[in-house]
């Protein structure tokens, strides 16, 4: 079983629902002032044990930047023990990640992917007056730290019926971390290790991470991609009156593209229209793969959850889908586009999504790279993911059918993104270690 009561809750525990809460960016200039903050802040970490009985009426996680842990006063041969890519960071990564065009970095939300970003708080609560008791915590932590500043702030917010900004029910799929619970939910899919997650315990391939060093710093701790994208939701919109004959066909394209229906019904289950009670059912709605939908009939090979999540779908190819899996913890920020508008109304609205993993380079870069928008790996050439694809090359999307395929072109670019970066969430003992560091020193 996983040490649940040193691991941060936002790695193992879903957020609530409804859920209310803003991210916090800081910057340290003083290293004993950003620990001392840290002695303050860590009272209010909620421990994965006790996400669904706080103790205070709404809670937070806490994440560092190569530059953060830096900014502490973490030694530099702790700091030369991470891997080159958290070192590098988000922006440094661009080319790799493929962020060109409108989505790189040069473009992102200031100061998103600059040495600027020290610490990140994802503060969490299920009605505004919580939320708004503990940031005036969080802010009194720091008022007379005169070397600690809010960088960036972001408030985020369930939209109505737990959808995302394009209309589909979200945050539907993540894989079942072993030992996280003794009563794994029906039908939450893949079962991977624990390692592959949180360090401290063995992953996939049998191994338990010898870094960051030293142990106490790396035990029960996680990698987090922090990625804000912009969503253009008039433009998908648009798209699809213009590409369809019909808003019955609009929807059965805009499910081909996702691979699932608005309701959250996989295609592979109801290929044909939507069907919002399996939509519902969480004991269902997951429990699927494509083993038997090989020529892509019913969920195109691009459609962007097949993509993101082959599941069987390779399972007689070289890669080792259980090798790419990570949490995602996703929020939305901004007001819905009202219904049937497909002009844009100028409101900044998108997501805010946290991917968890204890590998960054062979999880989140390796789909990012591979499978969002490299379409080699279905036969596809440059094919990218219709969702995420980043405005660049073709732009097309293939969808399987008898007798002829059909294939659209001109796909937009639906989301942009607009910031990221890679930090590191260590666990409370840990935070507790990074906290009393000049201690150490002496």
């Amino acid at each position: 079983m996983l040490d649940i009561s040193d691991i941060q809750a936002a790695v193992l525990r879903p957020r609530p629902s409804p859920y209310k809460g803003e991210y916090v960016v800081l910057r340290i200039n003083d290293a004993a002032q950003g620990r001392e903050m840290l002695h303050r802040i860590i009272p209010y970490v909620a421990p994965a044990e006790d996400w669904w009985v706080p103790s205070i009426p709404a809670w937070l996680g806490i994440v560092f930047t190569y530059q953060g842990l830096k900014a502490l006063g973490l030694s530099q041969e702790s700091l030369d023990s991470f891997p080159e890519e958290f070192r590098q960071g988000m922006a440094a990564r661009a080319s790799i990640l493929n962020d060109i065009g409108e989505n790189a970095p040069a473009h992102w939300d200031h100061p998103l992917g600059t040495s600027e970003v020290h610490v990140a708080l994802a503060i969490y609560s299920s009605d505004d007056k919580s939320l708004d008791t503990v940031l005036e915590r969080a802010r009194q932590s720091i008022m007379d730290l005169s070397q600690i500043s809010v960088v960036y702030r972001q408030k985020f917010g369930e939209l109505p019926e737990g959808r995302n900004a394009f209309g589909f029910k979200d945050g539907l799929h993540n894989p079942y971390v072993e030992g996280s619970s003794n009563n794994p939910p029906v039908g939450s899919g893949a079962t991977i290790k624990p390692g592959e997650i949180v360090m401290g315990y063995p992953d996939e391939t049998g191994e338990t991470a010898t870094s960051p060093e030293p142990e106490i710093l790396r035990r029960n701790g996680t990698f987090v991609v922090i990625r804000k994208f912009h969503t253009r939701v008039a433009a998908f919109r648009k798209y699809l009156h213009e590409v369809a004959t019909s808003p019955a066909e609009e929807e059965l394209i805009a499910a081909k593209m996702v691979g699932r229906w608005r309701s959250g019904a996989p295609l592979v289950l109801a290929p044909e229209q939507d069907d919002s009670t399996l939509g519902a059912d969480k004991s269902r709605n997951n429990k699927f793969g494509y083993s038997d939908d090989m020529k892509g009939l019913n969920c195109p090979f691009s459609a962007h959850i097949r993509r993101v999540n082959p599941r069987d779908a390779l399972k007689n190819d070289l890669v080792a889908v259980n090798l790419h899996h990570f949490l995602r913890r996703g929020t939305n920020y901004g007001p819905p586009l009202p219904a049937g508008v497909m002009e844009d109304d100028g409101l900044d609205r998108g997501g805010v999504f946290l991917f968890m993993g204890a590998h960054i380079k062979r999880q989140f870069e390796f789909i990012q790279s591979q499978w969002i928008t490299d379409g080699n790996f279905i036969g596809h050439g440059t094919e990218q993911d219709p969702l995420l694809n980043n405005g660049q090359g073709e732009n097309i999307f293939t969808i399987p059918k008898h007798p002829v395929r059909r294939r659209l072109h001109g796909l937009p670019q639906f989301i942009v993104v607009r910031g990221g970066e890679y930090c590191f969430m260590p666990g409370l003992n840990a935070l507790k270690w990074l906290a009393s560091l000049g201690e150490v020193a002496t």
